[in-house]
């Protein structure tokens, strides 16, 4: 019989994981198979792919040249391509994998189940990259989870159309799901025990949904009604933009306890140059005017963000200006990487007069003094109480269990009482950039 033995392979972001959560319980209910872990010993193979990063395209193809000789040994394999560069690339996958059965997109998985079944069926390939708006999260089986914390994407695609970003073109603009949708979704988690909630999103802050009695729903108004669900201890979100970082959603840090102290909010470049370059639609003092609001209803907030080193046009003065923005605004820890062009994007025709040995070495003096910074922070919490919501037991030593401080530090600590999914006050005594170590001082009694 075939279908029995699936092997899903992710690359990328946390929404990607999000989806491939959803394809593995889609391929659950529609197909008599097993999830395995090892691509070895499947029949259905699926690589859920990524185009943020440099050359995804040849990563794709590598990848798929190892998939190429496990379809030669065994002619049955069902080999499926989904994610971003999978609609980038379309049909051109075909052309130069043809070993490959089926190509999707991140807005049609949920058709994947039926696609496998009619390729089996018929042996035509298929392929379907279109935007069938919110029409996937219909599809959705009830999710089943024994994790204590779980990821829900609440809003599809991106508007935004900075120069450099090829996700408005993969992923489509912005959809957002219904309210009573999310909210249904995150009561039958808090059910199976989930206690924190990370909603996601290309641009989670731009949610914005109409009902049919004209209802407008914010993700100010959003966040409101998901600290009402019984069982939520923590309130988690990524990713947000700075232009949707309106006053409502700052005001709710002032009212919902659960929403963690810790943001992301990628600011990409200190200089208003760039900024107006990427085309990211503020400046560096209304970046610095959000987070000084933040700070003042949570003057323990901590930032994290994302920067693009070496974007067309970029100088010295300009890396300069982010170090500076860093330092002063106190971000904690970032994701910095080198600027890659990608095809069809306005940046991609920009000069890049850069050589990447200099982009190397500003990427290395960004990468230092957030190290600096994440150090000091680790720092001031030697010797703190840190409330833990515990997660599980430690995967490189099962005497550790670990969870994560409100600040999104992994915290390690020994026990001898199970203390999975309770929330634990642990007193730390080491670090080691972003990990911590503690002792158990007490369990929460409301557990």
């Amino acid at each position: 019989m075939f279908y029995n033995k699936v092997y899903i392979k992710t690359w990328g972001c946390q929404m990607n994981e999000y989806d491939s959560l959803k394809i593995a319980d889609l391929i659950n209910e529609k197909i008599d198979c097993t999830i395995i872990k090892t691509a070895d010993t499947a029949n259905i193979l699926i690589l859920n792919t990524c185009s943020i990063r440099e050359k995804a395209q040849e990563k794709l193809f590598h990848q798929l040249g190892r998939w190429k000789y496990l379809k030669q040994n065994n002619p049955e394999i069902i080999i499926c391509v989904g994610g971003c560069v999978a609609t980038q690339e379309g049909e051109r996958i075909f052309y130069r994998a043809h070993y490959v059965d089926i190509i999707f997109g991140p807005q049609t998985l949920h058709r994947l189940p039926q696609m496998i079944y009619n390729v089996r069926t018929f042996k035509k390939k298929l392929i379907d990259i279109s935007f069938p708006q919110i029409e996937k999260f219909n599809y959705f089986p009830i999710r089943k989870t024994n994790a204590i914390s779980a990821f829900i994407t609440i809003i599809e695609g991106c508007n935004k159309y900075c120069t450099y970003c090829i996700v408005p073109y993969t992923r489509g603009k912005e959809i957002s799901r219904p309210y009573k949708d999310i909210i249904l979704e995150i009561q039958q988690l808090t059910q199976q025990g989930v206690k924190e909630i990370h909603l996601l999103g290309q641009n989670v802050n731009a949610y914005k949904y109409i009902d049919k009695n004209n209802y407008i729903c914010t993700f100010a108004k959003l966040l409101s009604m998901i600290a009402k669900i019984n069982g939520i201890y923590r309130i988690r979100y990524t990713t947000s933009h700075p232009k949707d970082f309106s006053d409502d959603l700052i005001n709710v840090y002032n009212k919902i306890p659960q929403l963690v102290n810790f943001i992301h909010l990628p600011v990409q470049s200190g200089s208003d140059k760039i900024l107006s370059l990427m085309k990211r639609r503020y400046s560096i003092n209304e970046y610095k005017h959000i987070l000084e609001k933040i700070k003042n209803i949570r003057p323990h907030m901590q930032i994290s963000s994302d920067f693009i080193v070496g974007f067309p046009g970029e100088t010295t003065e300009d890396i300069n200006k982010t170090i500076t923005l860093i330092l002063d605004m106190d971000i904690d820890m970032s994701y910095s990487f080198i600027y890659s062009s990608r095809p069809g994007t306005p940046a991609s025709k920009m000069l890049d007069t850069i050589d990447m040995k200099e982009k190397k070495q500003r990427l290395y003096l960004i990468q230092y003094h957030i190290n600096k910074q994440t150090k000091k922070f680790s720092a001031k919490m030697l010797n703190t109480i840190q409330t833990i919501l515990v997660e599980g037991i430690a995967p490189q030593n099962n005497q550790y269990f670990f969870g994560r401080t409100e600040n999104n530090r992994t915290v390690f600590f020994k026990s001898t009482k199970d203390c999975i999914g309770k929330i634990v006050n642990i007193k730390i005594n080491h670090f080691y950039l972003y990990t911590l170590y503690g002792n158990l001082v007490s369990i929460h009694q409301n557990n």
